[in-house]
């Protein structure tokens, strides 16, 4: 199904997630970006930009939080809801950062958090805030958890997963993920990939990953490891043309192991390559391979209130 040549994004998160560095790579991508607007005055711009068929703008992103107070964010999602009927590409993309990181950031950077007063503190601001925007969270088309990313991360994610160049595609992310971490956020559907031999309890291999030869050479040797990848692959060329229909824009399958580092990562390299097409681009990550966040601040971390 082709996607309208207009679209537009909300983008939302806490203050602090990285929403100014999400805005100014859109902005950068070619979108006309509005950050920080109220969300009594989202339908107002919408109507004066793009809708009624006026399309002043091919690619709008506007940024919504709640710094303007307690306005309900339901009217905002049920506009969404109207302009996607209307024909319009409308993607809800939510930022996640975990509260102690958030604490972390604010504490590193000694800003105040937009929602704190002498009443309330610092914590209590922002489960305040994850209150209300709990709404936007739950109704999000696309969540990026922030936490542990820093500047040049994250916009290179926004980049890959918000790329203009890609629009009317539906985007795959196979990432791998440690279970004893959790399941991602962001994932659509998570396959369990603990029931394959383990390579950590091999004599030389437990500090490899499944990016380094022997690893893929010992996971290769036992026959259920290949069936437990085409089973997946099997079942996600069913049923992605049901997902495109739905004119989603993103897919993300998770493949989780013990520790994120072995099997996980070489049955999603292995689906990542397969998947992968000119009309459905297939992205792989390795959350349990990326660099682990810095204990001292860092020039290129994320803002504290900024957004």
């Amino acid at each position: 199904m082709d996607r309208p040549d207009t679209q537009l994004i909300l983008l939302s998160g806490q203050s602090g997630s990285g929403k100014s560095v999400a805005i100014h790579e859109l902005e950068d991508e070619g979108y006309y970006c509005i950050d920080n607007l109220p969300p009594n005055l989202f339908d107002s711009v919408v109507e004066r930009t793009i809708g009624s068929g006026k399309r002043l703008y091919r690619l709008m992103a506007l940024g919504v939080d709640a710094r303007s107070g307690g306005h309900d964010l339901t009217p905002v999602i049920e506009s969404c809801n109207t302009l996607r009927q209307a024909a319009l590409d409308c993607l809800i993309v939510f930022l996640h950062t975990d509260e102690e990181v958030l604490i972390r950031r604010y504490s590193e950077t000694r800003r105040r958090h937009p929602l704190s007063t002498d009443q309330l503190s610092l914590r209590e601001a922002i489960r305040r805030e994850r209150d209300l925007l709990a709404p936007l969270s739950e109704r999000a088309d696309l969540t990026i958890d922030t936490s542990h990313k820093t500047v040049h991360e994250l916009r290179t994610e926004i980049r890959a997963r918000l790329n203009p160049h890609r629009h009317g595609r539906l985007i795959l992310l196979i990432e791998s993920f440690a279970f004893r971490d959790g399941v991602p956020l962001d994932a659509d559907l998570v396959f369990d990939a603990r029931c394959l031999p383990n390579p950590h309890w091999e004599p030389g291999l437990r500090n490899l990953t499944g990016l380094d030869p022997a690893i893929i050479q010992y996971l290769e040797g036992f026959p259920q490891v290949e069936t437990f990848i085409q089973d997946i692959e099997q079942w996600i060329r069913r049923w992605l043309p049901a997902y495109e229909s739905q004119n989603r824009s993103y897919l993300t399958v998770a493949i989780g192991c013990t520790g994120g580092r072995h099997r996980s990562v070489h049955v999603s390299e292995v689906l990542a390559r397969r998947l992968s097409t000119a009309e459905t681009p297939a992205l792989v990550r390795h959350l349990r391979l990326l660099p682990e966040p810095p204990t001292p601040p860092r020039a290129d971390s994320l803002p504290g209130s900024s957004g």
